[in-house]
Order: structure tokens, then sequence, then C-alpha cells
């Protein structure tokens, strides 16, 4: 099989599990494309021997079969922007801390592989958010956990007017909005009070971020509906953050997001559930007293 490898640069103390990984994908014959600058962390930080495949500039043209995320869920976001919508199945190993998305221990590595080549595993589809910006539709982001718009400092609260549809939803008073996939569900928007949602929900969810008004609460809509929203800041800009990554615009910019055509695909150990996951990330329904 043909393997992508995508990692982050600054956990110096993982970079074992990036000879682990190499040592069980070699002993399966398997070829490893590595993201470039994975590649010189691991060779000229790491001093480590590895000889890759090749080195990653162009994902579309080297016929991938799945690709590797080695890290956290930010990795694993990292990932999935790499990879947009060629449709490559990732797989997440989590050298992290809770890793929803990547939900293979570094430990699970040798036996996970084996049971891969296999045969046994299973795919599923998420589904991503589009962001049109100030209406350039040529260049639109994606994200597959949430989009935030938050105040650019902390002195003051943004207005976010919402249009859902061609209905007016509210003006959110506060710190900022998130608007969430099922995905991110558990991130960002779970954080602030928002309710978790099955991956395989047709849904997003919105939640605002320390609103001024008690009356506020999450709310969850049809993944059909287009969002719009248009900010006012007293200091005449805002944040935008998709999946994380953040970039300042001024207050007149406006925002469309809606469902993305395209998927992501997640690879996930055969028999490996979302309620399985919730009970062993999250101890859900555990109960104390046992």
């Amino acid at each position: 099989m043909r393997f992508a490898l995508f990692g982050n640069t600054y956990e110096t103390c993982k970079s074992v599990h990036a000879e682990q990984l190499f040592a069980i994908l070699s002993n399966h014959g398997d070829e490893v494309y590595v993201d470039r600058d994975f590649y010189h962390f691991l060779c000229e930080a790491q001093c480590l021997a590895i000889e890759p495949a090749g080195i990653i500039d162009d994902l579309e043209s080297l016929n991938i079969d799945m690709a590797i995320s080695l890290g956290g869920d930010g990795t694993f976001l990292k990932a999935a922007r790499c990879v947009g919508a060629t449709g490559i199945p990732i797989v997440g190993i989590n050298t992290g801390r809770l890793g929803f998305l990547a939900d293979i221990s570094a430990n699970e590595m040798e036996e996970f592989f084996a049971q891969l080549h296999e045969g046994h595993y299973t795919v599923r589809e998420r589904s991503l958010l589009e962001l049109i910006i100030g209406g350039d539709t040529e260049h639109p982001s994606y994200a597959l956990n949430e989009i935030t718009v938050s105040k650019h400092d902390s002195s003051s609260m943004i207005a976010v007017h919402t249009t859902v549809g061609d209905e007016h939803l509210a003006t959110y008073m506060g710190d900022g909005l998130i608007i969430a996939t099922p995905t991110g569900s558990t991130a960002y928007s779970l954080s602030a009070g928002g309710p978790i949602i099955y991956p395989q929900a047709d849904v997003f969810v919105l939640t605002a971020v320390a609103p001024h008004s008690l009356g506020v609460r999450p709310i969850v809509i049809a993944d059909d509906k287009t969002i719009d929203l248009s900010m006012e800041s007293r200091n005449g800009s805002f944040l935008v953050a998709v999946d994380g990554i953040s970039q300042s615009y001024p207050e007149h910019t406006t925002l469309t997001l809606r469902k993305a055509k395209h998927t992501i695909r997640v690879v996930k150990k055969e028999g490996n559930t979302f309620f399985h996951t919730l009970h062993e990330k999250m101890m859900w329904g555990a109960d104390p007293r046992k």
C-alpha cells in the first residue's frame, strides 16, 4: 500500500513513534511518502535515518491509498486540510492527549496495521463546513471541526448578526459564535456548552461563546441551510478561526457558511464505534459510585 504521512513538528519526544511506524510499514512492504515539513523535522531536528518513498509536494499525483496522521487531533485536522477533496481515507495515530479523531494509540500501531492489511477496518465519512469570505466563492475554506467568529481583543463584545436560510435567527452579543459540524461537537463547542452530536447526523450546531444574555442557548440546525454572518465590533475588526487557524478581517466583511460538497473519510478500527469512543475518552455514562 501507499501511505502519506503527516505529523507535527514540535513534539521532539514523540519522534520515536515515527521510527516505530516506519518499521511496521516497512515490514508490510508499504511505500511511505512524508509531508515535507515533517520530513525535515524528523531528519534534521531529530536526526532520524528514515528513507521514505518520496516527499509530498502534490498529493493527488502520488496515487496514495491512505493518509496517516501521527500526533493528536490538531495533526489530524492538518492532514484533513492537505487531503482536501481527494477522498483519501485518513488513519489517526494518537500520540497526543484525548484523541477523538486520532483514536488509535501508538501502542496499537502494530496490531492495527496488521488488521488493516487483512481488510479488517471501517471507513466513515465526516461532513465539512465550507466558508465563503466576503463573497469570494473562488477561494473557500473548509473546516472539519468548527468555524469560530470572535472578538479581536478582550475589552469589548462583538455582535454577530446571524441569518439561517432566509430568516434572521439572532444577534449574538458576547465573545463570539461557534458553528460546528457533528465531528466538531466534541471540541470547542462542547467546551462552550454545546451538545454532543452523532457524527453522521445531518446537522450543524451554533454555540455562543460567553453570550451577554440569559436567553441564548446552543441551537442545532439542518445542514442543508446556508448561514450568513455580519459583524459589529468596537475596534472595527474580528477574528475567524477555521479549525483553530485564525485570521483577522475588517468589520464590514461578511461570511457565508454551508455544507461542503465533499467529505473527509476517517479510518477506524473494526468494532470501534462513536459510543465506544465516548465511553473511553470522556468516561461517558461512568458511575463513580461503582
